[in-house]
Parts: structure tokens; sequence; C-alpha cells
């Protein structure tokens, strides 16, 4: 019995390591893995980055330690300190908008780089910068209100990749250019629909698409409909579906 669980344990290891999507970039490839929900792992040229580290400690087992983390905002699905907590981030660089850095405890990183929008900075081999996520129309009681969390363009090896955060359908998403790879969310009643989701990706046009931060008070998202839709309206766009909630 003992034996089985080790390789049941080893086989499970196994499949989180592989479960990854290569990006080829100057200097290398940028290996893609989703963990969960919005939270993601980019490595390039042996750096790796955390991106809205959340469903607890465990869900990073076997994955290398982070050089960078970048956080969008201060819902539990994306700062999460119980997930910051039982990671090893002693050498890790947290990057955030002021109202996470706010809520961030003292002496257990590197370094805390706070961004707001507008706002770019270059730490190791990643230009980082912080762009509006919100929600419209713009009101006092938003969820998401303009200019406190960040969504981001991160380039590494010449490849622009976007992380929505909790946006809706923006002008500044839909007029962001030279994309290569997007992450972009959907999931009522937070963000957006799978037609705004769609509609904002077929304008922007990134090279690949992948669909995240699906999950939300009316269930699971379509996402087979979002590709649907995107297939047809931005034809040359790649949408990339993957498990993103690996219990369900």
């Amino acid at each position: 019995m003992k034996n089985l669980s080790l390789s049941l344990l080893f086989t499970a290891l196994a499949f989180s390591a592989s479960a990854q999507d290569l990006i080829p970039a100057k200097g290398g490839d940028i290996n893609i893995r989703p963990i969960l929900h919005g939270t993601l792992i980019l490595e390039y040229k042996g750096m790796t980055i955390y991106v809205d580290p959340y469903g607890g400690a465990a869900k990073f087992v076997g994955q290398k330690p982070a050089d960078l983390v970048l956080i969008t905002d201060i819902h539990g699905d994306h700062h999460n300190q119980e997930t910051l907590d039982g990671l090893d981030l002693s050498q890790a660089i947290l990057v955030a908008p002021q109202a996470v850095a706010d809520k961030l405890p003292s002496g257990k990183y590197k370094a805390i780089e706070i961004l707001g929008n507008g706002q770019t900075k270059t730490l190791l081999e990643a230009k980082i910068e912080a762009i509006p996520m919100y929600n419209i129309p713009e009101t006092a009681d938003s969820r998401h209100p303009k200019g406190r969390g960040n969504g981001y363009v991160v380039t590494l090896g010449g490849k622009q990749i976007y992380i929505s955060g909790d946006t809706e359908d923006i002008p500044e998403m839909r007029s962001l250019k030279n994309v290569d790879v997007a992450f972009v969310c959907m999931n009522l009643p937070f963000t957006m629909d799978v037609e705004q989701a769609a509609s904002a990706v077929s304008e922007f046009q990134p090279g690949i698409v992948y669909p995240f931060h699906y999950r939300g008070g009316e269930g699971l998202s379509d996402t087979e409909k979002f590709k649907q839709l995107v297939n047809v309206s931005a034809p040359k766009v790649d949408v990339r579906l993957r498990n993103w909630y690996p219990e369900n």
C-alpha cells in the first residue's frame, strides 16, 4: 500500500511537471504552467514568475521557487496570504499595487515593488508594465474600482504577455497592441461574460489567448463558446483551452 501511494504521488508530480506550454522567445522558450483559477507560473531562462498564487502551497509542490511574484488585486483569489505564507518567498520580489502592498507583511520577501497603473519596471529578465483593470460602469460600490488593481503586460524574450486581472471589457484592454500571449478572465458577476471577453480579444487580437479565471457566481463559464466566437471573429488568434480547475 505504501509503495502504491508513493507511485501515485510520483505519477501526480510527473503529470504536474508536464502540464505546460512552451512559447518560443529570444534566448529560450517561455514555459507556461496553469495552476488554478487565475494562478499560473511563467519560466524563462532560469527565472520563475508566480502570478496570483492561490489555492494553498500544495498546488506548488514540485515547482521551482519564485523569483518574482505578481499580484493583481486585494481579493482572496489574487492576494491570498495563506498561500503566500506557505511558500518560501524569502528570495522573491513581489510586485503589487499599493492596495495589496499595504496588506503584505514586511521582512518575508526579498523586496516589494509597488506599481501603479501606467508604471513600468524591469526586474531580472522581465519588463513589467501595470495597466488598468476595473469594472464598468465605474461606480462607488464597484467590486473593482479603477486604479486599485493591476493588469500586467510582462515582456520576456521579446514576447509580450498580457495578464488581465479582474477586469471588465475596458478600452485599455481593447487598445492593446502586439500582445503575443493573453490570459483573459471571464466570470460573472465579477468581470466579463463570454461574449464580452471574446469581443475584446477579437479587437486586440493576441497571437495566443488562454481563457482563465472562468469560475464565478454562476459556475464555470463556457470556454468552448468563447473559442467558437473568437474563431469566427478573429480566426488568426490561437485559442488554447486548458484545465484551470483540476478538481472539477
